[in-house]
């Protein structure tokens, strides 16, 4: 084995992190076949996917002249998912965009996994549009070039010019089928990518937290769409270019040896299973940085001087297996591709750069191209004979940790292989039927495809809106000659009325100073409730401000407001007057409790100066004195704020992950306790809100002259409308970041 050759003493070990990928699809049922999990994708969606891959693969295999030239064909009946006939899978007219369809289906699956409280089901979900798409590559390939060969025979014997063109187009077609794939699947990589990036990742985290973030890393990787995980192409612009067959030195097998000969060379106690935790290291590209730093450590530090033994120890292996030039020219490779292939192979051009026997078979091949220079070619040969002293370390630092990502991923890739092996793809609806009356079959459908439920309302919530001192403003106006209702519907009722779509909320009825809402919770609907409630509370409250300060220029005096939200487990009850139905629900009482604000307690805020909230709560007697109803000791300020329930609270928590975010703000009593938790809502398709939650304990107080005498043990809840608070806690994240 290879030694550092230097005492152990004089080595700081490096602190190494381990990795094994897994994709649990733990707690879902088996399928028919008590082997797999039966999945149903929605039929819309596997017609127009492959339509749209059908499109790519054509575009990318510039075979769209010859297909514009076939002569009609039947349409075929469909050979996977989805119904028995169907449009022609790769029909060009009238299909959507590949981006928003898979967006939507993955949404979809996402909701469905919130409304069952499974995140499992998304993820299998996930596993099996991969599936899906991996295997409609080579279907539609296959399509496509049956469908060139049919235009191709229907020219012969009739244009034979016209045939000779075709004959090379298909000829051209089939050769560079894994060049037409492997682009196919990069730009479909690339499309999973973006939606992950710009709503999935966001909407998962805002409805079960960041705690399965490492399984969905899996998803995120380039070689998914790459048949083994075996492509230099790939490679090339990924990781680092390794040699494809069993001569080459660098081929993966030998390169894994090699690391795995470094590192046990390290001596880190790797007694109990030394295959296992080798190949973890490897799984975490930063153990290289760890490990040998850029190539160039500091020999001022312990670790650096540890990091250039154990870079020096590197190189020495890679030397020993003459395995430094093929690294080297792996690198120098990568500029070329874009100018000499693919007319020349990829790893043909990495062995000209070492070869002088493959070089000159190279550069005959350039030749023949005509215009295209070997100056490039001859530079980088140049360079690779060139490279010394520390630009060799530099590389082999690189070398490692591109080593490291490509091990990583190819786990990752078997990982979700193995997932995909354990889910079955209902080929035919007689399959889909028959597992469906099992129980056992798992369909992801989009929206529209969704069969109607029964309105079956399962929870509520309750939102009241109530306009502070409306005597005295409704007075005021009257002193002008201005009409209130006028006033109160423009600058109220009317901006309220606009939002209740956005937020799948119904008006319950109107008072003469407030508005009363309600957000009910239907079966099979994303558990979302209370966290939309309480973008809409804020939203009211942000339009009304905006609203006053247009009123304020006008001379005109502002609206005030105090929000209140309940939540109750059930669903309402109704009573009919004539044909108006009339809502009977505790929620209703509560909320309005919640809303109100007392003159004597808004005068005492007021005169404590600007406070950071605007809802506070404070018990005049103890909970012992109180038998029947403890909230009729409740003080209430409620101002321009939005005062949530306990139990929407604790179902809030249920809905979004909520993360607790300490700040420093003023206190206004001596002793005051508050805790803030933030977190994201998902109001629709890409838009998310982020709230701000406040719990503080309540002060039972003096009523006289509103000194608090003791913190009780009840908590009452706000969220947040200042928009300072929001601020500061951006302004801290950044500034944590």
């Amino acid at each position: 084995m290879f030694s550092f050759g230097h005492a152990e003493e004089e080595t700081v070990p490096p602190r190494l992190n381990g990795y094994t990928p897994s994709l649990s699809l733990a707690g879902l049922q088996l399928g028919v076949d008590n082997l797999r999990h039966d999945v149903h994708l929605s039929p819309k969606f596997v017609v127009q996917t492959r339509s749209q891959i059908s499109r790519l693969i054509v575009r990318h295999g510039d075979v769209e002249g010859l297909l514009a030239a076939e002569a009609p064909q039947p349409r075929p009946s469909g050979h996977f998912i989805g119904s028995n006939a169907g449009p022609k899978s790769n029909a060009m007219p009238g299909t959507c965009e590949l981006k928003p369809l898979l967006a939507e289906v993955h949404s979809a699956a996402l909701n469905r996994a919130k409304a069952e409280a499974n995140p499992s089901l998304d993820v299998l979900a996930r596993v099996a549009i991969i599936k899906f798409l991996r295997i409609e590559l080579g279907l539609q390939f296959a399509q496509i070039l049956e469908r060139c060969r049919m235009t191709l025979k229907s020219y012969e014997n009739v244009r034979a010019q016209k045939a000779l063109e075709y004959r090379e187009r298909v000829a051209a077609f089939q050769v560079a089928k894994k060049v037409i794939l492997r682009k196919t699947g990069q730009e479909l990589f690339r499309t999973l990518r973006e939606i992950e990036k710009e709503t999935l990742a966001r909407t998962r985290r805002s409805l079960f937290g960041s705690n399965h973030d490492e399984q969905y890393k899996l998803f995120l990787n380039p070689l998914i769409f790459t048949a083994d995980g075996c492509d230099a192409y790939v490679n090339a612009e990924q990781y680092v270019m390794l040699g494809n067959f069993d001569r080459d030195p660098d081929r993966f097998t030998n390169v894994r040896r090699i690391a795995y000969e470094f590192l046990q060379s390290l001596n880190l106690g790797l007694e109990a299973d030394p295959e296992r935790a080798i190949n973890a290291w490897l799984n975490v590209p930063e153990n290289a940085q760890e490990l040998i730093g850029s190539g160039t450590p500091d020999d001022s530090t312990p670790e650096g001087r540890s990091q250039k033994t154990r870079l020096t120890a590197w190189l020495g292996l890679l030397d020993r297996e003459k395995l430094m030039e093929y690294v080297v020219a792996s690198y120098e490779a990568v500029p070329l591709l874009a100018e000499y292939s693919p007319r020349i192979n990829a790893q043909q051009l990495k062995n000209a750069l070492i070869s002088r026997e493959e070089r000159t078979r190279v550069e005959k091949l350039i030749m023949e191209q005509g215009k295209v220079s070997r100056d490039s070619l001859q530079a980088a040969v140049q360079r690779v004979a060139g490279c010394r002293g520390a630009e060799r370390g530099r590389i082999a630092a690189r070398f490692l940790r591109d080593f490291m990502r490509y091990h990583r991923d190819l786990r990752n890739l078997e990982a979700l292989r193995s997932a995909m092996d354990n889910v079955n793809l209902i080929a035919n609806e007689k399959m889909r039927q028959l597992s469906a009356m099992n129980g056992t079959l798992y369909e992801f459908l989009l929206p529209e495809e969704q069969k109607p439920s029964e309105e079956k309302v399962l929870r509520h919530v309750i939102i009241k809106a109530d306009v502070r001192d409306s005597s005295r403003l409704t007075r005021l106006l009257l002193e002008r000659g201005m009409n209130p209702a006028s006033y109160f519907s423009l600058n109220f009722y009317d901006p309220v009325n606009k939002l209740l779509s956005k937020y799948g909320a119904s008006k319950v009825f109107l008072e003469g100073d407030a508005i009363i809402l309600a957000i009910l919770e239907r079966e099979g609907e994303p558990a979302l409730a209370v966290g939309r409630a309480a973008v809409l509370a804020r939203e009211i409250i942000e339009i009304v401000r905006g609203y006053n300060q247009l009123l304020e220029r006008a001379g005109l005096p502002g609206i005030e407001l105090g929000v209140g939200i309940s939540y109750q487990d059930s669903a309402p009850m109704y009573l009919m007057d004539g044909e108006q139905r009339i809502m009977i629900s505790d929620a209703l009482n509560e909320s309005d409790r919640l809303s109100s604000c007392s003159k004597r307690v808004r005068k005492s805020i007021k005169a404590m100066g600007r406070t950071p909230f605007n809802v506070y709560a404070f018990q005049t007697v103890s909970d012992a004195d109180v038998e029947d109803s403890p909230d009729d000791f409740i003080l209430k300020y409620n101002l321009n704020g939005i005062r949530i329930s306990e139990a929407a609270f604790e179902r809030l928590k249920q809905e979004i992950s909520l993360q607790l975010s300490p700040l420093d703000l003023a206190k206004v009593w001596e002793g005051e306790e508050f805790h803030l938790w933030s977190g994201l809502v998902p109001v629709g398709n890409d838009i998310f809100r982020k709230i701000v939650v406040r719990g503080s304990r309540m002060p039972q107080i003096d009523p006289h002259n509103f000194s608090v005498q003791l913190w009780t043990e009840r908590w009452y809840y706000e969220v947040c409308s200042n928009p300072a608070i929001e601020a500061k806690l951006e302004s801290k994240a950044a500034a944590g970041k």
